[in-house]
């Protein structure tokens, strides 16, 4: 039987690049992936999955609006998927992490999602906290605070480089926007 899983972690701890491996390692055995990557994530050229060291794939775009189920299941209709993976997983809706429940549950095709499990106020995405609550199998990547210790929390950046402490959950960027940093560092930064 299929499962879903949820890949989660703080910014740099190699999400992408993971996806990307895992995806390189089913096509090499003549298998077929989907890789989806929501639109809004504009920082490398839309509809491609980019790790920083370099890798990329071709990825099927949605929004929050889509039916991940229905794209999912005509894309499996038309040829045999054996894995769908989800870049930036923690954009995704209550009712598309259902969704991706069921591509495990009734066609039977193991889907791996990667994300954030919070955001740069330590607040859970809602895509996370549902992939937290009904994924099968949960899994920790590993990113690394300037300390040494396990960065597990995120910090957004000003133009300035100063800590953002309010603002809108999703605004898109990468290193230049957003550093990983254990819980002690990401609190005394906010306070």
């Amino acid at each position: 039987m299929a499962k879903l899983y949820f890949y989660y972690s703080s910014m740099n701890a190699g999400k992408s690049t993971s996806l990307l491996q895992s995806s390189y390692n089913y096509r090499e055995r003549g298998m077929n992936t989907l890789v989806l990557a929501p639109e809004l994530d504009n920082r490398h050229e839309v509809g491609k999955v980019t790790s920083r060291i370099g890798l990329e794939a071709d990825a099927k775009t949605f929004t929050f609006e889509h039916d991940l189920l229905n794209l999912i299941s005509k894309a499996h209709a038309n040829k045999k998927l054996h894995c769908v993976l989800v870049d930036e997983a923690q954009f995704l809706s209550r009712d598309q992490v259902y969704q991706l429940g069921e591509v495990a549950d009734s066609l039977d095709v193991p889907v791996l999602a990667y994300g954030l499990r919070t955001d740069f106020e330590g607040e859970p995405f809602e895509g996370s906290k549902y992939l937290l609550a009904w994924a099968d199998n949960l899994k920790e990547l590993k990113a690394i605070c300037h300390c040494g210790a396990k960065a597990t929390m995120v910090v957004r950046l000003d133009e300035a480089g100063n800590a953002v402490k309010e603002g809108s959950q999703v605004e898109i960027g990468g290193n230049d926007r957003y550093v990983s940093m254990c819980r002690r560092h990401f609190k005394a930064v906010l306070t």
